[in-house]
């Protein structure tokens, strides 16, 4: 019997404007993932309203990561990209997984607690059950591999201890109606024989996996930062780029000879990190070319690196969105695309649980 196609599962949510930390973190992986894997790539609507988001402003930031993935080389023939509302299957099945995660699976959660914050019994149920539809976004389409950020690897845990008791659970109706694959990874002591959905593997890597804020470097970089000075926007134009990077808030010391002397200097490690990121050198050869440099010299250096890697990414993002009826085009063909792998694999679910269809 065949095993699982490998499959590339991931999404970006259009909560607030793109900005390099999705370049750098996410959306560099996905294009590079292309030459490897069939990859389904995802603006994850239906995420960004488990906080209450501006219907207008919604539409226009689903097109504008629309626009950054295919500025920046995903190709919508080859691979697929749409966004997650137009496919009703996600939803469909994160209630079934509603109903086989647990309760306390979901309250271990470290990114809804830092999220609901004193505020937990007032935020949404959303908020609380949304890594079910994050599994159900990975499963939906039996995804193997998702490129993840160390603040998503809980997230994908859980998926994978979803799909395990859901194969579990009805091991036996999946093996009865012959839609089980095999289960390669078994444990026989604890694992059925046959499976119905995988358990998705982390992709991590990368030189910059946490791009940090520009004025704060223990915080992450972030669209909900109060300072726009702090992230460096994919539309941001280069008088702006050169500006935010040039005011980047550092330490009065040189830049050091190894990695190991950015110990204990969050800001200068963001920044050098930036640098490897968009340069594709490590850490250690950035430093063997800048180590000694004061930041009135590398500053410079990093703002021209810097808009010759974005300048023609924000140029073409702002012609793709000037054209927003071609976005929606992209995004509905995509949406078709993705709509004929998880359809059937709905089907099968409601097969499985006894749903009459």
């Amino acid at each position: 019997m065949a095993s699982f196609e490998p499959r590339v599962f991931s999404g970006i949510q259009p909560s607030g404007n793109l900005h390099l930390g999705n370049y750098l973190g996410a959306i560099t992986k996905f294009v590079d993932l292309q030459s490897s894997y069939n990859c389904i790539f995802c603006v994850v609507d239906m995420h960004a309203i488990t906080v209450w988001q501006d219907p207008e402003g919604l539409i226009r930031r689903t097109r504008e990561v629309t626009a950054g993935f295919l500025a920046s080389g995903i190709d919508p023939e080859k691979h697929i990209v749409f966004n997650q509302s137009q496919v009703p299957a996600h939803a469909q099945l994160a209630w079934v997984f509603n109903c086989v995660a647990r309760m306390g699976w979901l309250s271990r959660m470290t990114q809804f607690k830092d999220k609901a914050g004193k505020n937990r019994e007032n935020v949404s149920s959303g908020l609380f059950a949304y890594p079910n539809l994050m599994s159900a976004d990975i499963l939906v389409y039996k995804a193997t591999h998702v490129p993840v950020g160390e603040d998503q690897k809980q997230h994908l845990e859980l998926a994978r201890d979803t799909a395990q008791k859901f194969n579990i659970d009805y091991a036996e109706r999946i093996a009865q109606l012959g839609y089980g694959v095999d289960n390669i990874d078994r444990d026989v002591t604890t694992d059925p024989e046959l499976v119905f959905f995988p358990q998705p593997e982390p992709l991590i890597g990368g030189p910059a996996p946490r791009v940090m804020s520009l004025r704060d470097g223990g915080k992450k970089m972030s669209s909900s930062d109060a300072s726009d000075k702090a992230r460096i926007n994919m539309t941001d134009d280069a008088d702006t780029i050169s500006q935010k990077i040039r005011k980047a808030k550092t330490d009065p010391e040189a830049l050091p000879s190894e990695v190991a002397g950015l110990e204990g200097r969050a800001e200068a490690s963001n920044l050098v990190g930036i640098y490897a990121a968009l340069s594709g050198l490590s850490k250690d050869d950035v430093l063997k070319e800048h180590g000694g440099s004061e930041f009135s010299k590398f500053k410079p250096a990093l703002v021209e690196l810097s808009l010759s890697k974005l300048s023609p990414i924000t140029s073409e993002m702002r012609r793709l969105m000037d054209d927003p009826g071609h976005i929606d085009a992209v995004l509905k063909k995509g949406a078709e695309k993705a709509d004929a792998i998880a359809s059937p694999i709905l089907d099968q679910v409601k097969d499985i649980v006894g749903f009459i269809r």
